[in-house]
């Protein structure tokens, strides 16, 4: 299991950065990982909200679940997938007129992806700064733009 941390200051409201990542389907603007995403449950987007999403070429499918909402504060979910499963939280708290986005990971490798394990933790980490920081461009450019 490898453990993913790290924080990101994006100057938005906080408002606007919780629901942006809260709505999975806006995920492919900002990750380019990720190839599509379906909304699998009625809105509104809460508790509970299920997701399918496609990664990759492959079109590797994960599910996605909220499993905790706390607007605009904090954010939990659980993805599954047949390389990996995550769970955690994202933070969202206001600093001045930005927000400190940050994230919690519990990342467990499935199967043959087991034994890159210690991989995980660094890659991970890497991986999970480059989409926060996309995200944190994208709404930086739409906030000077209005």
């Amino acid at each position: 299991m490898a453990h993913i941390t790290g924080h990101v200051r994006i100057a938005a409201p906080t408002e606007q950065v919780f629901d942006t990542v809260a709505d999975t389907r806006n995920e492919p603007s900002f990750n380019p990982a990720m190839a599509g995403v379906e909304l699998l449950t009625p809105l509104p987007i809460g508790p509970g909200t299920r997701f399918r999403a496609r990664m990759g070429r492959a079109g590797t499918q994960m599910l996605v679940e909220l499993t905790e909402f706390d607007r605009p504060h904090r954010l939990g979910s659980c993805t599954d997938s047949s390389m990996m499963e995550t769970s955690g939280t994202l933070t969202f708290a206001a600093d001045g007129e930005g927000t400190v986005m940050g994230w919690d990971w519990q990342v467990r490798p499935k199967s043959w992806m087991r034994m890159l394990g210690p991989l995980f933790g660094p890659l991970g980490g890497r991986m999970e700064r480059r989409i926060w920081t996309r995200l944190k461009h994208q709404l930086e450019t739409t906030a000077r733009s209005t």
